[in-house]
């Protein structure tokens, strides 16, 4: 019986600064590998596999899809023929703000490759070297240039240098009303601007009277302890399991593990040493006395050996890929048939959680977290249910004393 092939649907979009080709399929572990090896990147904001827009990327793709797949590239033709109307093509209308009171009008998107004016390309490349002096990470530099590469396009021949608090607050004004951006979107790119005007420019009392949007305090997503289980009962592949054990019993980012060395396993003080985790900062988490079995069993029958760090790549002898291994913990969530929308993310957070279930003081989980400011581990307070258990509910109270029935 002929296997069914795989239903892909390729489309175009915009996507930090370039044109991306799109790969929409339901979830397939056969070509999710052979994707990621062929250098597609997955994005969360759009939900599928991307590629650079372009006749090599294009190719590559095929090669991997076309043996398995039904495709439709209907999407992807309509954005590319739009792509080649002449309007497409013109590099970005400048905002104009000749007045304070000014509305910002004709803002463009940049085309695949945006126009920069001589002084704007200049300025972001001084604040490309000042990230880098400064000690950025690399993720921190790819945001703040994307986000300056778009402001800087959308300039046309004006010059960011010239630009007064006012016009900077008309320009953030059109993102919010306009452009109707995200509350995290809009600090990203505030951030953004805030270095490159007072880190590279020197104006430090620029921004000061521009007030940033109110945050949407958004409760971390969890699963309880039956949901766990399933999960791990999922997997069968030893080297995973270790993985998302170590996550979820020291509340570990997944570029935490991913980084994660052999040598930072201390069992002699049962500790494990995360180092230059979340802003270059060092910290020691516990370690489980069944987690380091597991691990000692990991390792001893593991083939190949790793090395240097505890989970590496068989293929490479690297780190293994944080893309990898999210997608690891997609696969087993799906595999347990657990519906909720959580990534591996999930695991620290159902950490902290299920450690203030149990009565730990908040202040010890904030230093395992590694967070800076107790207030980022105090968000852990609005889903844990040890208070929420002793709190009767009034409608109970009148129930019980018979002054309401059914």
């Amino acid at each position: 019986m002929e296997q069914q092939k795989i239903i892909v649907d390729l489309s175009g979009f915009y996507h930090k600064g370039a044109h991306r080709m799109g790969i929409h399929f339901a979830n397939h572990g056969s070509i999710n590998g052979p994707l990621h090896k062929a250098g597609a990147l997955w994005s969360r904001t759009h939900k599928c596999w991307h590629v650079p827009l372009g006749k090599d990327a294009f190719e590559k793709v095929m090669a991997i899809l076309a043996p398995v797949a039904n495709i439709d590239r209907s999407k992807l033709d309509a954005y590319i023929k739009q792509l080649k109307q002449p309007a497409a093509t013109k590099a970005p209308k400048a905002i104009i703000v000749q007045k304070p009171t000014t509305t910002i009008k004709n803002i463009a998107a940049p085309a695949a490759t945006p126009y920069l004016n001589a002084a704007n390309a200049a300025a972001l490349q001084q604040t490309q070297q000042a990230l880098i002096l400064k000690g950025y990470s690399q993720s921190t530099q790819r945001t703040y240039l994307t986000e300056l590469r778009l402001f800087f396009a959308q300039l046309g021949k004006h010059e960011a240098h010239t630009f007064t608090t006012q016009r900077l607050k008309d320009y953030l004004s059109y993102c919010h009303t306009q452009l109707q951006l995200s509350e995290n979107t809009i600090h990203s790119r505030m951030n953004a601007l805030k270095f490159y005007y007072e880190q590279v420019l020197g104006k430090e009392k620029l921004f000061w009277e521009i007030p940033r949007p109110k945050k949407h305090l958004q409760l971390p997503k969890l699963l309880n302890e039956e949901e766990l289980a399933k999960l791990f009962n999922a997997l069968d592949n030893k080297k995973h399991k270790a993985m998302l054990f170590t996550i979820y019993s020291a509340g570990l980012r997944v570029s935490e593990l991913a980084a994660l060395k052999i040598s930072a396993i201390d069992s002699e003080r049962m500790q494990i040493l995360i180092a230059r985790a979340k802003g270059k900062k060092d910290r020691y988490v516990n370690l489980s006395p069944l987690l380091l079995d597991i691990l000692r069993q990991y390792l001893k029958h593991h083939k190949p050996t790793p090395k240097v760090y505890l989970f590496e790549s068989d293929q490479t002898a690297t780190a293994y890929p944080t893309r990898t291994i999210q997608q690891i913990f997609s696969n087993a969530k799906s595999k347990a048939g657990i519906t909720k929308e959580v990534g591996v993310h999930s695991l620290r957070h159902s950490f902290a959680t299920h450690l203030l279930d149990k009565g730990t003081d908040i202040r010890y989980i904030k230093e395992l977290l590694g967070h800076f400011d107790i207030k980022t581990t105090e968000r852990y307070l609005h889903v844990s249910k040890k208070q929420l258990v002793n709190i009767i509910s009034p409608l109970d109270d009148l129930w019980k004393n018979k002054k309401i029935d059914w």
